[in-house]
């Protein structure tokens, strides 16, 4: 049975793992869950899944919660709350599906404490991957993609030696690409990498 913590569980990555998680209840265990400022639908989560512990954004929320929880499970609240999260000794994986870049700490906090980590926001590899990537190999973790563009360029890659790739080609989906303000780039600003 994997052992998961789940950071973004009220968002729309979140509640589809949660979904999963129920669906295969003998697989795959929620221990932790965290949530931005929905307190509502992460109280009802957290009754539903029962984790040893629990982190909401806002301090005042997770006051409320600690008192509807009591000692039953574990309640913290901000960064700080992530990052105990992200590293519950219970864990195997931390999903990472945290909007932006706020989940970069816990990713790293849960690398160095030998966590895997399956990351759906991909603006941490975007941000910081080489040095997600060369902590992940230091302490001996997989880095998983969870959503979609990110997860294709990384079964393209399985098994490939990294030599043996020359260029890879990031192109935008069509329902994404209008309407976007034109901007005009002279060839010479653009380099042949």
């Amino acid at each position: 049975m994997k052992k998961v913590v789940l950071l973004g569980s009220t968002g729309s990555i979140g509640t589809s793992t949660l979904k999963v998680a129920e669906d295969l209840p003998d697989r795959i265990r929620l221990v932790g869950l965290a949530a931005g400022n929905n307190a509502d639908r992460l109280l009802e989560q957290a009754r539903r899944h029962q984790p040893e512990a629990i982190s909401i954004n806002d301090p005042a929320r997770a006051g409320r919660l600690r008192e509807i929880f009591g000692a039953t499970t574990r309640v913290y609240s901000g960064d700080e709350g992530l990052i105990r999260l992200a590293t519950l000794p219970a864990a195997d994986i931390v999903l990472i599906a945290i909007v932006g870049t706020a989940g970069l700490k816990p990713a790293l906090a849960a690398i160095r404490a030998g966590k895997d980590i399956a990351i759906a926001s991909k603006e941490i590899l975007v941000m910081a991957g080489e040095i997600v990537m060369s902590e992940a190999r230091k302490h001996g973790v997989r880095v998983l993609a969870v959503d979609s563009e990110h997860s294709a360029i990384f079964q393209c890659l399985d098994g490939k030696p990294s030599g043996s790739v020359r260029k890879l080609w990031l192109t935008r989906p069509a329902a994404r690409s209008a309407p976007r303000p034109k901007r005009n780039f002279p060839a010479s600003r653009l380099s042949a990498r």
